[in-house]
């Protein structure tokens, strides 16, 4: 025990270092920076630079306090250790055998007294037994008491990265109609670049306690980001059953009826949790929810508006980049536990978006000044960000039933389709899934439009031909939109004809297609061709099963290698 004190203290004492070498370096570079009126052309870069080491500082500050903590808690421990260590010398010294004789005293056992006395005074200084022990989580949640591993996640698939600038909550449930989870990471992955992926972490929280469901979840995820796994971007953890207390033995407020406030107080404890979690890993906290979408360098334009504001010297405590719930709220991870505790303190009293505004009141009005007056306080710590960044997708909450065909007004226009008009000629197309209106085949080929097809069933197929046949190198097909996400392809496969087939390397239909790949959970298909199967005369998706939905197709892409 000694040692891991010893080990603790030497590991906070680089924390300190480190704080005081940016206390240092933050006020030196604002000096460089205000003498030399010169830097304009590198203004922008700088003043980030500054505010980001500012939020460093508070962050390392914070981080070496809970060290601190930890330190004091682990020497209360020892302390009490060693008090009954020295008793228990304390009874070998001149004990009796069974013979009667006096046992020899031993004086390494003298020595190690001396020493525990002398430790254990320097630890009576830091541990304060007779200290005030102020108010915790289990004053609230009392039950975590009887469970030390309440708070520690059930299931957790982590590669540790730390010190991100950016850290994305994604709480996902079980929900009865469809779920949006897997849509809204491809979508959080696809617009950030590979210099912003580094900078961030996804935390998919999925608020079930059933394993067999959170696995599968997982399953699903591996599967469809393996790399962004493999690299840290995502983690999944879920939460242990005791970390809940029974919610039916809670008396229900505001009118809720039972389903539905503890389904609410189920969720305030979900963020808490989710918070807590994600509030040493990065500088700043971003609460999303399992079905939105997001805008292209999402990332980049929250961290430039967020550090702007901290150079300018402009307090917040929220940034609001979707004015929808809480989705897109965007806090300082060193704020999080004061709203975590807050959340902890009120979840069965309000839905968490409510005491989320309460926390902003708390701070900002003064019970003397008019409602008007309180709005425009409200506004100095709750920002606004416009355009909104993320925009609400799915239609059926997390609540069993209730239907939120909720849009955001801020966000724009959407992208209902991806034109590529450098797809090669094709001779003719042909489908036997009628299409509505104006959105043809044709038209989403050549980069026009999307095509919208009528409730496809098994044995429908969408072909384009090619005369002469090409050297198809890569295909890219994504059905589904923004606005329809339900519209895609669930059961369908990628074939084509080739000059000549490969035995035993691909797997041929019964009409002679080779079958190189299908489409995901997401409905999309993408991959490359062997060019050995060079050159193809067609290219066919073929669905397998009949389909609730019309069918979206809103990118088609076809890229071609040629002859050397």
């Amino acid at each position: 025990m000694f040692i891991k004190v010893t080990m603790v203290c030497l590991a906070r004492r680089r924390h300190v270092l480190l704080l005081v070498f940016l206390i240092v370096l933050v006020p030196f570079c604002l000096f460089i920076f205000l003498a030399d009126p010169d830097l304009s052309i590198e203004e922008k870069e700088i003043t980030s630079k500054i505010a980001e080491l500012r939020v460093k500082v508070k962050q390392l500050n914070f981080l070496h306090q809970e060290r601190l903590q930890e330190v004091s808690e682990l020497a209360i421990q020892l302390s009490n250790m060693l008090s009954s260590l020295k008793s228990s010398n304390r009874s070998h010294i001149g004990s009796f055998t069974d013979s009667g004789s006096i046992v020899e005293t031993d004086s390494s056992l003298i020595g190690a007294s001396e020493e525990i006395s002398e430790v254990q005074k320097l630890l009576e200084n830091i541990s304060s037994p007779g200290a005030v022990h102020m108010p915790s989580v289990h004053h609230f949640l009392p039950h975590l008491l009887y469970n030390p591993s309440s708070l520690k996640p059930s299931y957790q698939k982590t590669k540790g990265r730390n010190g991100v600038s950016m850290v994305l909550g994604v709480p996902t449930v079980k929900r009865a109609a469809q779920s949006y989870l897997l849509t809204t990471l491809q979508s959080l992955i696809q617009n950030l670049n590979q210099e912003e992926q580094n900078k961030t972490l996804i935390v998919v929280f999925v608020a079930e306690t059933n394993l067999d469901y959170v696995l599968s979840v997982e399953n699903e995820i591996e599967t469809q980001f393996s790399s962004h796994v493999e690299s840290g971007l995502i983690e999944i953890i879920s939460p242990p059953a005791s970390y809940y207390p029974d919610l039916t033995k809670l008396t229900p407020t505001l009118g809720d009826p039972l389903e539905r406030f503890q389904w609410r107080s189920k969720q305030s404890l979900d963020f808490a949790f989710l918070m807590m979690y994600a509030q040493p890993r990065g500088l700043f906290y971003t609460q999303l929810e399992d079905d939105i979408l997001a805008k292209p360098g999402y990332l980049t334009t929250m961290l430039d508006f967020a550090y702007t504001k901290i150079a300018a010297n402009k307090p917040w405590l929220i940034i609001e980049f979707c004015q929808l719930g809480f989705i897109g709220k965007m806090f300082k991870s060193v704020d999080l536990p004061f709203l975590a505790q807050f959340f902890i303190m009120f979840y069965n009293e309000k839905p968490v978006d409510w005491l989320l505004d309460d926390v902003v009141t708390v701070k900002t009005c003064n019970p003397n000044i008019n409602q008007k007056m309180c709005l425009e306080a409200k506004k100095a710590i709750w920002m606004q960000h416009r355009p909104s960044l993320f925009q609400h997708l799915g239609v059926h909450s997390s609540l069993n039933g209730k239907i939120q065909n909720l849009k955001d007004k801020f966000f724009g226009k959407m992208t209902l389709f991806y034109p590529h008009k450098t797809n090669p000629k094709f001779a003719s197309t042909e489908s036997s899934i009628a299409s509505y209106g104006k959105h043809t085949l044709e038209g989403a080929y050549l980069g026009k439009g999307y095509f919208w097809g009528l409730y496809p069933k098994a044995g429908d197929h969408i072909t384009f031909k090619y005369d002469p046949p090409i050297n198809l190198s890569r295909y890219l097909f994504r059905s589904g939109n923004v606005e329809y996400p339900s519209d895609r392809f669930y059961n369908a496969s990628v074939e084509i004809l080739p000059a000549e087939m490969l035995d035993g390397e691909v797997t041929v239909t019964p009409d002679g297609y080779a079958i190189v790949g299908k489409f995901d959970k997401t409905g999309l298909a993408e991959g490359f061709i062997n060019p050995k199967l060079f050159p193809i005369s067609e290219i066919r998706l073929n669905i397998h099963s009949k389909s609730g939905n019309w069918v979206i197709l809103s990118e088609v892409l076809i890229e071609t290698k040629q002859e050397s």
